[in-house]
């Protein structure tokens, strides 16, 4: 069965198209990671996945049924960690998971799921003292209620230390060995690279590419970055690199230089710069990063990954409510969050 699938997806808020045309299949049992910078529409298309928004034009269909007739009955088998969930702060973080077993008529024991997620000893205290990281940590506990189908996960790492972003990562796995699809929402590339079998990059409301890592990286063009140490290297020895067949680009780091280049042109680097009287001590190569992949597939993108556009996902959802139903209108926004 295929877990998510948009179909031909527009979302415009006035004379603002937030999300274009967008087709993407999510299979089932797949770790889908969803990277785009600020205003990409990111957070506009988990909305409308959650039937938060409707599209203006185009079909949404999650785990085999349309949001539009079917949302309470994919609530139920949906575990939601948005960003920027907000607690109750005179309820303790038990009482907020004991609300989520309720809620999904579920039997999950509270105090295995704090303890789960790192919040057993915390888990009488009042979530108003919780911090920003313990508050991730109970939004996770609360999604993971019932062992649902889909978990989708909205910027899961924020306000999580090193080793809270270990655990997250190790949780995710864990789902995904048990069968669960994960969407996954981030910007720190590196926990996409970890967890994700596939992802998928979201430019002006667009799908630009959507691949492994690897296919992506093979995609790009096959662009390898050459570290050489070579502390002698004279500017002439630098422009005679800089002038080469397949080099589009030469920086200095200290004693080392750091070539981009096509893969064929390595060896011509190394004998450029050992023409030019420099002993080279050593060099290897770096293959591209997902930050260098996702930099070469949104660079020059008219929002700005620095912006302070609100595109911060359902900020407030309570991962328990069940959702809208066919009847509802979803409350529609003014700007593309």
């Amino acid at each position: 069965m295929t877990a998510i699938e948009l179909r031909g997806v527009t979302k415009e808020f006035g004379d603002v198209t937030a999300v274009r045309d967008l087709d993407l299949t999510v299979e089932d049992g797949e770790v889908y990671g969803f990277l785009g910078p600020n205003g990409a529409g990111k957070s506009t298309t988990i909305d409308m996945l959650l039937h938060l928004v409707r599209p203006t034009a185009g079909t949404v269909r999650v785990l085999g049924a349309d949001v539009a007739t079917d949302g309470v009955a994919i609530r139920r088998r949906t575990g939601v960690l948005p960003d920027g969930f907000s607690v109750y702060d005179r309820l303790s973080g038990r009482k907020h998971v004991e609300f989520a077993v309720e809620s999904k008529e579920a039997d999950d024991d509270p105090d295995a799921l704090l303890d789960r997620v790192g919040l057993a000893d915390a888990a009488d205290r009042d979530a108003g003292e919780y911090s920003k990281g313990m508050r991730q940590r109970l939004a996770l506990a609360m999604a993971l209620v019932g062992d649902p189908d889909l978990l989708i996960l909205d910027e899961p790492s924020s306000g999580l230390d090193p080793a809270g972003a270990k655990e997250m990562r190790e949780i995710v796995r864990a789902e995904a060995e048990r069968g669960a699809t994960v969407f996954f929402s981030s910007h720190i590339l590196e926990q996409v690279d970890a967890v994700c079998d596939r992802v998928g990059i979201l430019r002006d409301g667009e799908l630009v590419a959507e691949d492994s890592v690897e296919g992506l990286r093979e995609a790009v063009g096959g662009e390898e970055t050459l570290e050489v140490a070579a502390a002698g290297a004279d500017d002439d020895a630098v422009a005679a690199v800089r002038a080469l067949p397949g080099v589009s680009g030469v920086t200095r780091d200290g004693d080392k230089l750091v070539v981009n280049c096509a893969s064929d042109a390595k060896t011509d680097v190394i004998a450029a710069l050992e023409d030019a009287g420099v002993a080279v001590a050593d060099f290897h190569t770096r293959e591209a990063s997902l930050e260098d992949l996702f930099l070469a597939y949104t660079e020059g993108d008219a929002a700005s990954s620095d912006s302070e556009e609100a595109d911060s996902g359902p900020t407030g959802v309570d991962p328990t409510d069940p959702g809208p139903t066919a009847d509802d209108e979803p409350a529609e926004e003014e700007v593309d969050r």
